[in-house]
């Protein structure tokens, strides 16, 4: 790429000059899994609080556009169906995260792509490229991020991959998509006081960012410029937003692919909550445990993860969250119904009195010494027998070092695709699991997602 070129417009070269052929396997195998596992938390996500009113409200202009909703089989505009599936992909916290950013990529380029895929009739390879492209951007977005100034990242990064993804299907040039990526500077944004106060404005701006991205590039088509240097420039990007260095975008690109760093949650609950369910729930099924048969047991976390996790269980006020957001429920869970899957989210399963006796149980000890976030962490057992066993784990579950395995994702997609607006039986959801494991292989996208 000439010296000349901005930031900003080597990532628009990088995204117009790639396509399915130029991507590595490993990066076409992740962006299969991730949208898949995109597309299941936005099922599962669609009868969340909000989220079916989000939907209404879009079909008010009419259920008569090009885009499928995922959840319900209907249609709306590009821009519409694009917000309504980015809202219920983040509506459980169930999505996919980068591990070294703060940015959620995929619940902002999955909904976009597919709504443009949707429109222009684009093949499937044509869609995988677009959201792998479009990851791309948004990972390098988040590793070049330096501070934290409480913008919510995965809204305020993520509409650049968005905006990338949807030029490519719009078979935008360099220049062209140069202008998205400058139009989406003016569209970027996102709080974390949405997170703070626990409004449901937390999940409507993945949804958000998705909705502008795809806004972006169809105003790129049309020919409406946008700044050459939205990264980089006096006011661009990384001035206004992150102070971080620009340069980390582009540095070898092409070559390496940050968005292989993308974790897939095995469990709907704060990742802080992971490792100790995967250990508990691995004693469970050895030891065939029953509540009168355990006396104690201790989680060691450390001291970020103890913040998120660690506090007085109470679930009065809101069920789901305070369960999301305790290790004192999880480790409950994982011991005496050896899962931790969606349905151990309802509120009924929540507020189960077996739970609420065990959870006096649970102790929390604070790894002072434990300098990682969600990992390692340790859980210890003590058995009315007096037995005390141990076990610890250095990865969280799902990310680069320790992978989730296909059927392990295969089985989140089939649990996800129970709920919903639509629930679906198994041999649906692995009927349609397969269908989009096999997304390279189609003509078009149109119908995927709509039920006979």
């Amino acid at each position: 790429m000439p010296e000349t070129q901005s930031a900003t417009e080597s990532l628009a070269a990088f995204v117009a000059g790639t396509d399915f052929g130029a991507l590595p396997p490993t990066v076409i195998a992740s962006t299969k899994q991730r949208v898949l596992d995109t597309i299941g938390v936005a099922l599962a996500g669609s009868t969340a609080p909000g989220c079916d009113a989000a939907r209404t409200t879009i079909l008010t202009e009419g259920a008569t556009g090009t885009s499928t909703i995922w959840a319900s089989g209907e249609r709306a505009g590009s821009r519409g169906a694009a917000f309504v599936n980015g809202m219920h992909a983040a509506a459980l916290d169930y999505d996919s995260v980068y591990e070294r950013g703060s940015v959620h990529p995929d619940i902002v380029t999955v909904p976009a792509a597919w709504s443009v895929a949707e429109q222009v009739g684009a093949d499937g390879k044509s869609f995988l490229a677009a959201v792998a492209l479009g990851n791309e951007v948004a990972c390098r977005f988040g590793a070049a991020n330096l501070e934290n100034k409480g913008w919510f990242y995965t809204a305020a990064h993520g509409v650049f991959g968005a905006a990338a993804a949807a030029a490519k299907l719009l078979g935008l040039d360099s220049d062209g998509i140069t202008n998205t990526l400058g139009l989406a500077l003016s569209r970027a944004g996102g709080s974390q006081q949405a997170l703070l106060e626990k409004s449901l404005a937390k999940r409507a701006q993945s949804g958000f960012a998705a909705e502008a991205g795809v806004f972006a590039a169809q105003l790129a088509a049309a020919g409406i410029s946008g700044p050459k240097q939205a990264v980089e420039g006096k006011f661009g990007y990384h001035t206004l937003y992150s102070e971080g260095d620009p340069t980390v975008l582009v540095q070898d690109l092409g070559t390496h692919y940050e968005s292989l760093a993308t974790a897939i949650k095995k469990y709907p609950s704060c990742t802080a909550n992971h490792v100790p369910i995967d250990l508990l729930i691995d004693l469970a099924n050895s030891n065939d445990w029953v509540n009168r048969d355990i006396e104690r047991v201790e989680v060691a976390l450390s001291p970020f993860a103890n913040q998120l996790v660690g506090g007085t269980f109470n679930p009065m006020e809101n069920p789901q969250v305070s369960a999301q957001f305790s290790i004192h429920y999880s480790a409950a869970s994982a011991l005496l119904r050896r899962r931790l899957g969606i349905a151990e989210i309802q509120d009924d399963a929540v507020l189960e009195s077996r739970i609420a006796e065990f959870i006096g149980k649970v102790d929390v000890k604070v790894d002072d010494l434990n300098s990682g976030k969600f990992a390692p962490a340790s859980v210890s057992v003590t058995t009315t027998a007096g037995t005390t066993l141990e076990a610890q784990l250095e990865n969280v579950p799902g990310t680069l070092a320790n992978p989730l395995s296909d059927e392990q994702i295969a089985a989140k997609f089939r649990d996800c695709a129970a709920f919903g607006l639509q629930p679906r039986e198994p041999a649906e959801a692995d009927a349609l699991a397969a269908t989009l494991s096999a997304m390279e292989k189609r003509d078009d996208l149109d119908g995927l997602l709509t039920r006979s």
